[in-house]
């Protein structure tokens, strides 16, 4: 029996594209190193949605309605202006944004700081209206990526908001995650390196690790809520934090030994560390070209 093929969502092909074209390079330790074109920042610890194939739907998993600190927020907003940052910053994670009342702040602070970054959010579209579709771009949004889990009339009201607040095709995406098991709930199934035993619609961890390399760490930086940064935006389980954003700079996390040492262990197909040895992620639909410089 033929192995049944996985979906791979259609926005890959495009968000490839920002990945490896708009790669943007300091000197760091008399080196010429490229920066994150990625920064995703999961600001908080609480979602509306417990999904299936969500880590949320393992019933130990704890919701925090926790928020991140506009003081931290600030520091990376200042440090990404001082690096004159260019790259991605989007409002995602393990976290429905939009729960934040103070979202649309933190998107004028980003604006501000850093014009001539893309700014972008990824959210359920449970919380949206008009009223802060328009709000959200009036505060410096360039993209919204709408996931419709309820079916396809859900689609289309979430289309036809969109379009009411005069939005181009460029500015959002709806993403449709609605879609039957057998086809991976429109989704890239994965086991979030580890962290899907337990939930509604279990994955199970691998028993060898995949031989094959993992660019994800090469081309993002993940901020937590509580300025923790995580090596990857699947490790659900926060099993390797690379660095605390309230105690040390960016730049310096970026580049620690500990970042750049992870990077060339994945970049040469080694994963013979946790949470990588049970993980079943890809990590090579984007970032090939920013992995050459860690190697």
């Amino acid at each position: 029996m033929a192995e049944k093929k996985k979906f791979i969502d259609t926005n890959i092909k495009n968000k490839s594209k920002t990945v490896e074209g708009n790669l943007q390079f300091i000197n760091y330790e008399d080196k010429r190193m490229p920066l994150p074109t990625e920064i995703e920042i999961s600001e908080s610890g609480t979602c509306n949605r417990k999904c299936s194939f969500c880590p949320r739907s393992d019933p130990n998993y704890e919701d925090k309605k926790e928020f991140i600190d506009n003081k931290l927020h600030e520091k990376m907003c200042i440090e990404l202006k001082e690096l004159n940052y260019r790259g991605t910053i989007r409002y995602s994670g393990f976290v429905e944004p939009l729960l934040d009342k103070n979202i649309f702040n933190l998107i004028a602070m980003a604006r501000n700081n850093v014009p001539q970054s893309n700014i972008e959010i990824v959210t359920n579209g449970d919380p949206l209206d008009l009223g802060r579709l328009k709000k959200l771009f009036s505060s410096g949004l360039n993209k919204i990526l709408i996931s419709a889990y309820d079916g396809k009339e859900e689609t289309k009201k979430l289309e036809e908001l969109c379009i009411k607040a005069n939005l181009n095709k460029k500015q959002y995406i709806i993403r449709h995650r609605y879609l039957s098991e057998d086809q991976d709930f429109g989704i890239t199934l994965s086991n979030r390196s580890g962290s899907m035993q337990n939930a509604e619609y279990k994955i199970e961890n691998l028993k060898n690790p995949l031989k094959n390399p993992c660019y994800i760490p090469s081309y993002t930086f993940f901020l937590d809520y509580q300025g923790d940064v995580l090596m990857c935006p699947h490790d659900w389980g926060k099993k390797v934090i690379l660095g605390n954003l309230n105690k040390n700079k960016l730049i310096d996390i970026w580049f620690s030994k500990k970042s750049m040492g992870i990077r060339k262990m994945l970049n040469n197909s080694n994963r013979n560390f946790s949470p990588c040895n049970v993980c079943d992620v890809d990590g090579t639909f984007m970032g090939k070209k920013n992995s050459t410089y860690f190697n």
